[in-house]
Formats: structure tokens, sequence, C-alpha cells
């Protein structure tokens, strides 16, 4: 094989591997741009029972403001409930959460560590209390006041599940989290507003998803990966249950802007994908192919890498010098720019997050960096690592700074 030939190789290789990656952008990028499907107006708030249940690991420091805000947030006559699962924890979250209002369940598992089997745990507690819907929260979060309206509103009229905007509460605290705020209207605001718009299912987020009590009754949460959302979405979807995306509800949450927790909540997350793209995509593609076609979008959704790794692929295709592959490399370039600039515009960014993204390279290089310890992540098992917030020491496991 000719030194040409191994060129074209390569270069077609980071074609096709990043082509169905840009396809899935395109299509969501396009839907997004679309006025925004409403919401239906009606709903019958009075008579609505709803548990914001928030899952909460050594959170001693947040959950107090957490509670708050869903308190404080307008409800007109839903009967809320706010429940503070303290999962395994070694701090005084559970009595915090007491004090600012909240109800606590307390669980000590020592095999079964992680958000999925803490949502589970509550659930089954929750369940047989007759509420007829659950709103999850992560416990460093600010809920926008009309935020359990809107969620409230979507599952009246016949929602399986709703997802709100969740965005970040400090984008100014760091050139990284002015970052990290782009990538989250990107990937929080973008894509399931342009499948919501598409008629698709929406997808889970993690933070501030709300489910239905016939949904969780029809698909128990059974979900206990690094990415339980993920997860519990691919069997949302694969049971024939649609998340809609409640675009007027909003929900921000902290990001790390240096220290441990930086790296170590890419890895896991990235991680986590890498191992539901191993697991579950193959399964996937045989569904599609015996004309479950609704699965096509999720599948999509699974093949498209990080966008760190996606854009490096589709630098790789544009530097190899053969034609095709150069070419998809350069269109895929452009539906990238144009999947940011949509991003920032529909999560209602400024000229703040426009600027950062010049930064984009030296985060792709870090993120490359990281790819190895991303890689064993992927073969961890589960475990709910708390995400070292800035300020902050790192825990010892015994509730003190080390």
């Amino acid at each position: 094989m000719t030194l040409d030939m191994v060129w074209a190789t390569l270069g077609s290789a980071s074609a096709l591997v990043s082509l169905p990656g840009s396809v899935e952008l395109l299509v969501l990028t396009a839907g997004a741009a679309l006025p925004v499907r409403r919401m239906p107006v009606r709903g019958n708030f009075s008579t609505y029972k709803l548990a914001v249940v928030i899952p909460a690991h050594n959170e001693e420091l947040q959950i107090a403001s957490t509670v708050q805000s869903v308190l404080h947030a307008r409800l007109d006559g839903i009967q809320l409930t706010t429940v503070v699962i303290a999962d395994n924890c070694t701090d005084s979250t559970a009595a915090r959460a007491e004090a600012a209002g909240a109800r606590t369940l307390v669980r000590f598992n020592d095999q079964q560590r992680g958000k999925g089997y803490a949502l589970d745990y509550s659930f089954q507690i929750l369940m047989p209390e007759g509420y007829d819907g659950f709103l999850i929260v992560d416990a460093d979060t600010e809920v926008a006041k009309e935020a359990i309206q809107e969620v409230v509103r979507a599952l009246e009229n016949g929602a399986d599940a709703v997802q709100c905007r969740y965005l970040v509460r400090n984008p100014g605290a760091s050139a990284r989290t002015r970052l990290m705020s782009v990538a989250l209207m990107a990937f929080n605001v973008l894509r399931p507003r342009g499948r919501y718009r598409w008629g698709l299912s929406a997808g889970i987020n993690g933070n501030g998803f709300a489910l239905s009590a016939a949904t969780l009754r029809a698909v128990p949460y059974g979900a206990a990966s690094l990415v339980e959302d993920l997860e519990y979405h691919l069997d949302l979807v694969r049971a024939g249950r649609r998340v809609w995306f409640a675009d007027g509800a909003e929900v921000r949450g902290d990001m790390p802007a240096s220290g441990k927790g930086v790296s170590t909540q890419r890895t896991r997350w990235e991680g986590g994908r890498f191992r539901m793209l191993a697991e579950r995509a193959p399964l996937l593609a045989v569904e599609v192919l015996r004309g479950r076609f609704r699965l096509l979008e999720p599948l999509g959704d699974l093949v498209l890498l990080p966008l760190a790794f996606h854009s490096t692929l589709l630098l790789a295709a544009c530097a190899f010098p053969f034609g095709p592959s150069r070419a998809i490399g350069l269109a895929g370039v452009a539906v990238l720019v144009l999947h940011l600039i949509v991003a920032v515009f529909v999560g209602r960014g400024g000229w703040a997050e426009v600027a950062a993204l010049a930064t984009a390279p030296f985060y792709v290089a870090w993120k490359l960096m990281l790819l190895p310890a991303v890689l064993a992540s992927s073969r961890a098992k589960t475990a709910w690592v708390r995400t070292e917030r800035s300020g902050e020491k790192q825990s010892d496991g015994k509730g003190k700074s080390a």
C-alpha cells in the first residue's frame, strides 16, 4: 500500500466516522432554528400532586438554597412536596434539607452507590403515596419561578416526561464555565428543542426532568450507570414513550471553574456515554433495521461523539489530501459552526458566549489529553463521586476537608 493510499484511507475513516454525527447536528440545528412548538395553555393545577425529588450526596453547602428555590416557585394551587434523598451522606445534608423545609429520605447502601439507585429508592417510597408526577433536580440547582408551572402544564396535557432548559448558573466564574455555558446551550437547549420541534423525544439531561406516575409504572427507573439519564431515556423510547421539551421552564446548576472537579466531571460523564455507545448502539441498530424507525434519532445521538472529539475527526478529515473526505470534513465543520451559533441564539446567550468560542481549541486539546481517563471511566463500575466545586476542598469521605 502506497503512502497516498494510507493517507486516503485515514481521511476516509475520519470522514465516515464523523458523518452520522454531522447529519445529527444538522437535523437538530434546523429544528431548533424553527419557531418553538408551544405548550398547551390549559392546566388544572389545583388537583395536581407533584413531588420535587432532589438526590443529594454530601451536599450540605448547597442543599438549603436548592430547596428554597423550589419552595419559592409559583404554584397556582399545585400540591407540592419537596423531597431530598440523602444518599450515603457523611455530612449534614439531611438535617440542612429538613431545616430548609424539605422532607428527607435517608439511604445507606455500600453496594449500590449512584444517583440512579437513589432515584429508584425514592420512587419506590413515593409512588404508593398518590403523586401524579415527579420533577427531579440536582442538589446544586436554582429552579426558575415559572418552571414548576410549565412542567405540570405539560404533564397535565399528556406528556409522558418533560425536560426543562438546563443551563449554567455561574457562567462568569471562569473562561471554562463560560465555554461550558455554550456547551449546555447546545446540548441542553438546542438539541432537545430540535428533537421536540420534529416530533421526536427530546431526551433527558439529568437535571430538571419530570416523569408522570403513569410513565414510572410502565417503565420503572432501573437505570444505574454513570449516565443514568441517557440510559433511562433509551428505555423510555424503546417502550414507546416520548419526552416533551419545556422551553419556558429553566433550571440552572453550578459548574466547577477549576480544581479536580473540572476533570472528574468530564471523565465520568463522557466515559459513561462511551459505555452506552458500546452497549446500546448495536442493539438500537438492529431494532432500526427491523423497522423501529423511532429509534433512529436516539441511535444518532449515541454515535455523535462529544464535540471535542467530533471536531477532531472533522479536522483530521480536512487535513488528509483526499477530495471526498476533505469535502465531508469541511461540510461538517460548517455544520458545527452553525450549530454553536444557533445554540447561543436559542440559549439566549450574548457576546460573552460568542467570545468564549475563541478558547475552544485549547479546550479541545485539554479534552484529548483526558481521553485515556475517559476510556478508563467507561469501564469503571458506577460510583457516585460528588463533583468538587470551585473554592471547596476535597472531602476525605468523612465530611471533613483534606
